[in-house]
C-alpha cells in the first residue's frame, strides 16, 4: 500500500533539530521524499506498523506533528502529479 508521510517537527531548539532528523531518517529507510517534509512509502501493514512506532517513538506531541495518509494498493488513481518536477515511481527500478 502506498501511504504519504507528512511532518512539522520545531527546530526552535536544540532537541527538535535531532528530531527532525531522525524523522527524516527513518523515513528514508522506507520511502522516498517528494517534498521537504514529505515521503511516500509502499509499505505492507507490519512495515506500516513499525514505521509509525518508530515515529511516534521520536516526535513530541505537544511541539511536532505527524500525519499519515493511507492510499492504499490502487494509488495509482488516486495520484495526480502537476509541474516541473517529475513524480518519482517508488515502486521502480532505483539506480545508484
Amino acid at each position: 500500500m502506498l501511504v504519504v508521510i507528512t511532518y512539522d517537527v520545531s527546530t526552535t531548539s536544540i532537541k527538535g533539530t535531532k528530531r527532525l532528523r531522525k524523522v527524516s531518517k527513518i523515513c528514508q529507510n522506507y520511502g522516498v521524499r517528494v517534498q521537504n517534509s514529505v515521503f511516500e512509502c509502499v509499505v505492507d501493514s507490519t512495515q506500516l506498523r513499525e514505521l509509525k512506532y518508530q515515529l511516534i517513538d521520536i516526535i513530541d506531541e505537544n511541539e511536532d506533528s505527524l500525519i499519515i495518509y493511507r492510499l492504499g494498493d490502487n494509488y495509482k488513481k488516486k495520484v495526480e502529479h502537476i509541474g516541473i518536477k517529475e513524480s518519482l515511481d517508488v515502486e521502480g527500478p532505483l539506480f545508484i
